[in-house]
């Protein structure tokens, strides 16, 4: 009864959820539609004996692929061909792209050009001596492993949290190897069912703990292969725990070189333009979720990390800074009319509830937590009752309270 008042607006986020699920997939599944990770980015066809990239720059007028495979010079036997909608590609046999080359793409638009990683890597390195980051050409692992089912309804969640770099007790950067032998089964031991593992989307400033992210196709090489990620996860699967990881949606690092930031020139291609760009709290960038293309990009994400490593579900970071235009800063969410005014970001909470909607789809025994400060209703609710669908709120304020207490 506390929200009756507001069903009229209850009634639009779902009504406007379904228009634009609508008109993004034209009526098919969103998990039949979610397919970005298949189409972009590096991808090696064996039985044709070639290499294929594809990248969206609307912005550009030609991109070189450079590396390892032509002395990083810009060469017209690695330029790519628009191909519609702002979509550029090239193909190239198996004796022009070597598993483990190092490459970058030259990206040209009137007035500049800059070095970019492509938005949809899959292995990003960094060197050891420039520090300076680069893609890598990947023979993906096969998305073949041993499917998990997921817990039984209604199973308690004991979740272990960890940073596999942090997880050692030697002064170092941690790896998935190691964590998989030597922590995994004290974790087992302890009792736990569901393992929640940060950082693993690629983030050039490892202080960030991850969550300055770049490449968000490409997991973590700091820690390992993605070989060696994916056997840790069917390892805990074979104990019988649910695999999460924090995902991070709510915005991007700000780099150029490394990540999104101005990718094809133009700084509105994935953020929002003007005073929204950038982050007031967080040196980072804000997606714009009103545009089709970042909704394929973020839900194309999602749908990869289910698929290629076999996650069980994420715990989405940044909820608050997502649904509100103030990013809840300074607000106090002490009355319902809080939640419901000028203040929310209609599209960010739009795609949140088609993000619940895709993960489910695609793996009926996900796990998706939303971390979020402001106590919006209907937020672990579901969608087809008027809720974003999530299955579980983190109530981040509690933890935060209590550290300032002690």
């Amino acid at each position: 009864p506390y929200l009756r008042p507001f069903a009229d607006a209850i009634q639009g986020r779902y009504d406007y959820a379904v228009a634009r699920e609508r008109e993004l997939t034209g009526g098919v599944p969103l998990k039949e539609w979610a397919n970005g990770h298949l189409y972009f980015g590096l991808h090696h066809l064996p039985e044709k004996g070639q290499w294929i990239l594809r990248e969206w720059a609307p912005n550009a007028t030609a991109i070189y692929l450079k590396g390892d495979m032509n002395g990083w010079e810009k060469n017209e036997d690695y330029r790519l061909t628009p191909v519609g909608n702002g979509v550029w590609e090239g193909i190239w046999n198996e004796d022009q792209l070597k598993h483990g080359q190092l490459f970058k793409l030259l990206v040209e638009w009137n007035g500049g050009w800059g070095e970019r990683i492509p938005s949809y890597a899959f292995r990003v390195v960094q060197d050891p001596d420039t520090k300076l980051f680069s893609a890598q050409v990947w023979d993906m692992p096969s998305d073949k492993h041993p499917k998990f089912k997921g817990l039984k309804a209604g199973t308690p969640l004991f979740i272990y949290e960890c940073h596999i770099g942090m997880s050692s007790n030697e002064e170092k950067v941690s790896t998935y190897e190691e964590f998989r032998k030597n922590v995994l089964p004290r974790i087992e031991q302890l009792g736990y069912n569901c393992l929640q593992i940060m950082a693993i989307q690629e983030h050039p400033y490892y202080g960030s703990f991850g969550y300055h992210v770049s490449n968000f196709f490409a997991a973590s090489s700091r820690f390992g292969t993605p070989e060696e990620l994916q056997a840790l996860v069917d390892d805990a699967h074979s104990r019988g725990m649910a695999v999460i990881m924090d995902l991070v949606h709510s915005h991007a690092a700000k780099n150029e070189r490394e990540g999104l930031g101005n990718f094809d020139g133009t700084p509105y291609q994935y953020f929002h333009a003007g005073s929204r760009r950038e982050h007031p709290a967080w040196d980072s960038l804000c997606f714009d979720y009103g545009k089709n293309e970042v909704l394929h990009f973020l839900l194309s994400n999602c749908k990869f990390w289910l698929d290629a490593y076999g996650f069980d579900g994420f715990r989405f970071d940044g909820v608050t800074s997502m649904m509100y235009l103030s990013h809840g800063l300074g607000e106090s969410f002490s009355q319902y009319d809080d939640y419901y005014n000028a203040n929310e970001d209609g599209d960010a909470i739009c795609y949140l509830t088609l993000a619940n909607k895709l993960i489910h789809q695609v793996h009926p025994g996900a796990i998706t937590i939303a971390e979020d400060m402001s106590g919006m209703p209907g937020l672990a609710f579901p969608i087809k009752e008027g809720g974003m669908g999530f299955d579980f709120r983190l109530a981040m304020g509690i933890p935060d309270f209590w550290i300032k207490y002690i």
